[in-house]
């Protein structure tokens, strides 16, 4: 196992990186990609089986609906593991002495190492197919969301607020099954404006109010925000504005599309 006893520029993992801890690191990325790989090739299987019309898709649209596939399933995990970590377990329990921006699980670093394997695997994809799977704002988000999550996962620290964010990967399945209803030609059925309605209202709690929660727990809780690493403080102080200001213009499109979908739905009554 390679020696990480040392500080990586900014990063003082000194002390932290125990072997223990690397061989954890490693197999949930490790599991983080097969899960990936897995779910994509089930979903390739699966799919003829409640959708017919899956069998004369041409491949690109094939490829994009399979990688669907595992990103809903990685959305699943990750927002229900973090919601567990953040509320149910007593983890990020304000009675603890221990500073909170200190506080991890092996729960916490299976969840971040096997999210770190999912965005190598994805963004994997959506290099060698660019631009087929998405554009440079796609390779923005995953490489900023790895650049976070490496750090939490290698210091030990702010784990609490990259479950925060991990948190808002509960919209993706929404965001998922919208296109699949495209795809599928179902956009004037409820279910289309049903799950529009589910997305704008999802975005609304988990991409916007959650990132004013976000923000708001930092400024008081600042004192130990700044007692965490250099590379790590700055990014905290970036790396979420650019992430929110997505997540804002994101939103927006969201909504101009949601009203067009009712306006057209009550033409068609």
């Amino acid at each position: 196992m390679l020696s990480m006893e040392t500080s990586i520029g900014l990063i003082d993992i000194v002390g932290y990186a125990s072997p223990s801890k690397q061989v954890l690191w490693l197999s949930s990325v490790l599991a983080g990609i097969i899960m990936c790989k897995t779910v994509y090739e089930l979903t390739g299987v699966f799919s003829p089986l409640f959708f017919k019309g899956y069998s004369k898709l041409n491949n690109k649209v094939k490829l994009e609906w399979n990688n669907r596939g595992f990103s809903t399933f990685h959305a699943i995990i990750v927002a229900a593991g973090s919601l567990y970590l953040l509320l149910a377990s007593n983890l990020f329990d304000e009675s603890d002495e221990e500073l909170i921006v200190n506080r991890t699980s092996t729960l916490s670093d299976t969840l971040l190492g096997v999210s770190i394997g999912y965005f190598l695997t994805d963004l994997a994809m959506i290099i060698y197919n660019f631009p087929a799977l998405g554009g440079m704002e796609y390779v923005l988000h995953h490489g900023l969301s790895m650049y976070s999550i490496i750090q939490s996962l290698l210091s030990g620290q702010a784990q609490i607020y990259i479950l925060m964010v991990l948190f808002s990967e509960s919209t993706t399945p929404f965001v998922n099954l919208r296109w699949y209803l495209d795809v599928a030609g179902q956009k004037s059925s409820k279910l289309y404006i049903f799950n529009g309605v589910a997305l704008f209202l999802g975005w609304l709690v988990a991409r916007i109010l959650l990132f004013i929660i976000f923000f708001y727990h930092m400024f008081i809780h600042f004192d130990q925000v700044k007692k965490v690493y250099p590379l790590g403080f700055y990014s905290l102080l970036s790396v979420p504005p650019v992430l929110t200001m997505m997540n804002v213009f994101w939103f927006w499109k969201i909504a101009k599309g949601l009203v067009k979908t009712l306006n057209k739905a009550r033409c068609n009554e």
